[in-house]
């Protein structure tokens, strides 16, 4: 995009701007919430802060790899995370995970909830296994601030099921600012950073895409897109997972939206000011989509989409290609459920075993995942490194070849 193709003076001159702060250290810092992680392919950390409606990034480069990536495993690591910020893990959210590309450390961002106030923080997680906090004031920064960054007023609206009416925990909805998902998700690509969330019109839905090192220049284009269980055109709902591939011979994102479309944008859509109707190629049902990881698979290139509701869904990117783009014309009337016999629709890929619930997952190395994962036997949140093949703790499975009889019967 040529807006953002600035040269080496004006660079100086933009990053000197209210819109971002040159390279900063310490007392700079002035980070209210660490939400969405993300990591430039040399380590640059970008951290989303959606209560300044700004993107820090900081240097973390300079890193050495590891001879060879190991796995990392620790149970209970919500617990053990509270015990190095001295608070209780009841006091504890956390918001996601990303691991450094050079080094394969494991970063948390946190949220740690006192008496009187809420601070963020950011773990890192070593091929050690330990559990360090990170000193975000010793490290160099940049800051970005959000364009049209939605109000701090406000809330969403509180519903029941249908034409029930809401229960307490529904009215709990009515407390939470829409400004909450103003970040929702960040992928570096070629220099840039595109940012998902909503924005502070009625046409919410926004994706963002800036250079890095920041100038203080950025794009912002609203997306619509037709969801077919929700039989309807959206403009609100924010992408929440996305990944960023090569379809039909050209760069585009891949966007998974709540109650599950999956939508393609090409990336040259992405201008100041414009309104991108997304092609919506897929819907694999009902959930809300949490993380999505771009690998390898006996050569192939495949994204795992986690859900906070479903198993994973494992979708070949080739699969991509020449997908059909659906709208209403497609569809008979009303919202399809996960029975409904039009869902799933497009090239949806396959639902893969994984024993308990990823809450967030990134690839670790070439082979392994790295999972925050809640065991379902014990509602333990654990750390756990598993083969991308098969993501899944043996411990858990119970089958044929742990008998000591099925051995017995192979030897003789």
């Amino acid at each position: 995009m040529q807006n953002l193709k600035v040269t080496a003076l004006a660079s100086v001159a933009l990053a000197l701007s209210t819109a971002t702060t040159a390279l900063a250290q310490g007392a700079d810092l002035d980070l209210k919430f660490a939400g969405a992680l993300e990591f430039a392919d040399t380590g640059t950390l970008f951290v989303g802060d959606n209560y300044n409606g700004a993107i820090y990034a900081f240097d973390i480069t300079g890193q050495s790899a590891p001879e060879a990536v190991m796995p990392v495993n620790i149970g209970d690591i919500d617990v053990k995370i509270a015990d190095v910020l001295g608070v209780a893990s009841s006091a504890l959210a956390i918001n996601d995970m990303a691991v450094h590309p050079v080094t394969a450390e494991i970063y948390v961002s946190v949220t740690r909830i006192g008496n009187f106030e809420s601070a963020p923080a950011i773990i890192k997680v070593t091929q050690g296994g330990e559990i360090e906090l990170l000193d975000l004031t010793s490290l160099p920064f940049q800051k970005q601030a959000l364009d049209n960054f939605p109000d701090q007023e406000t809330t969403f609206r509180p519903r029941g099921l249908g034409k029930n009416p809401p229960l307490i925990r529904d009215l709990a909805k009515g407390d939470i600012k829409l400004s909450s998902l103003a970040i929702m998700d960040m992928e570096f690509h070629e220099g840039e950073l595109f940012v998902s969330g909503v924005a502070f019109d009625n046409f919410l839905s926004t994706l963002r895409r800036m250079p890095y090192p920041f100038t203080g220049t950025q794009s912002a284009a609203n997306v619509e897109m037709y969801h077919i269980s929700h039989d309807q055109y959206e403009t609100r709902a924010p992408i929440r997972a996305m990944s960023i591939q090569e379809i039909d011979g050209k760069a585009q994102l891949v966007a998974a939206y709540t109650c599950s479309p999956v939508v393609l944008i090409d990336l040259d859509d992405i201008v100041d000011g414009a309104k991108i109707s997304a092609r919506t190629v897929m819907d694999y049902g009902n959930g809300q989509p949490l993380d999505m990881v771009s690998y390898s698979l006996q050569g192939n290139e495949m994204l795992f989409l986690t859900s906070n509701s479903r198993s994973p869904q494992v979708i070949p990117v080739a699969g991509l290609n020449d997908a059909k783009a659906y709208t209403d014309a497609d569809f008979s009337r009303g919202g399809q459920m996960d029975l409904s016999p039009t869902m799933p629709a497009g090239p949806v890929g396959k639902a893969v075993m994984f024993d308990g619930m990823s809450l967030h997952i990134d690839a670790l190395s070439e082979n392994l995942f790295v999972s925050l994962t809640r065991d379902m036997y014990t509602g333990s949140l654990n750390l756990d490194s598993n083969a991308s093949m098969f993501p899944n703790r043996l411990h858990n499975l119970v089958a044929e070849f742990d008998f000591p009889q099925y051995y017995a019967e192979k030897s003789e």
